[in-house]
């Protein structure tokens, strides 16, 4: 069953060359099949944008999504030794790490992580970003999991950068310069979700992601019609046709 998934999974990740490619669908379903596929206990994704500075731009939960930012806001943190390095970095009891990242340790063993594996994305020497896993329970990363990690970052960063050959005139660093307008726009229709339904931020991702997909929209697209309340959205507004 796990193989099937990890074909499919491949897959998908290289199916970017359409017209409706949905960068932040995309990311987070990297991250969310890293946890199924790796036995990871969390994901996250770190992007360049067109100024070379790292941003958050997808994690498979909300306790990554803020380590993630902890580490951007304080510049330490193996994510971006990985990225400035473009080498990867496996730390398997951060404990061992504490005199080398002190601040990122202790945050990230706060929210219950213990062991950390951060993978370059890059192709030949461009590097756009990192990959990172993120575990509960102090051990090695499994021998055999680390280079299919690593394959799994290698494809989608094919993809993205596919997307900047897809027209001459459009490059990546615009798209995802795109796609932090459009994680605005999903935070932003997450807190007004989680508010309305007083449930969490990853509850109410996944309502607005389920929507997006149910209905053949963009994720962002649903957001920002959500927020503006500028239609119906059945089963997310609050009011009537």
């Amino acid at each position: 069953m796990k193989e099937q998934l990890m074909a499919r999974t491949f897959v998908e990740l290289a199916d970017s060359l359409v017209a409706d490619f949905d960068l932040m669908d995309f990311l987070r379903l990297l991250t969310d099949r890293c946890v199924d596929l790796l036995d990871a206990s969390a994901a996250g994704v770190l992007l360049a944008d067109r100024d070379g500075v790292l941003r958050v731009m997808a994690a498979s939960d909300e306790r990554v999504r803020l380590l993630e930012l902890f580490q951007l806001q304080n510049h330490e943190g193996p994510c971006l030794d990985c990225f400035h390095t473009g080498i990867a970095v496996s730390v398997h009891d951060l404990r061992d790490e504490a005199a080398r990242w002190p601040l990122f340790t202790a945050q990230a063993r706060r929210s219950g992580f213990t062991a950390v594996q951060a993978l370059p994305m890059r192709l030949r020497d461009e590097v756009v970003g990192a990959l990172n896993l993120f575990h509960t329970t102090p051990a090695p990363i499994s021998p055999a999991a680390a280079p299919f990690a690593q394959a799994l970052a290698d494809v989608a960063t094919i993809s993205l950068l596919q997307q900047r050959t897809t027209e001459r005139n459009t490059i990546l660093n615009e798209q995802l310069q795109t796609a932090l307008s459009s994680r605005v726009l999903i935070e932003q229709a997450k807190g007004k979700l989680a508010e309305r339904r007083h449930t969490d931020m990853e509850r109410a991702f996944t309502t607005l992601r389920a929507y997006a997909r149910s209905h053949n929209r963009r994720l962002s697209d649903v957001a920002r019609a959500f927020i503006d309340e500028t239609e119906y959205l059945p089963g997310l507004s609050s009011r009537s046709s």
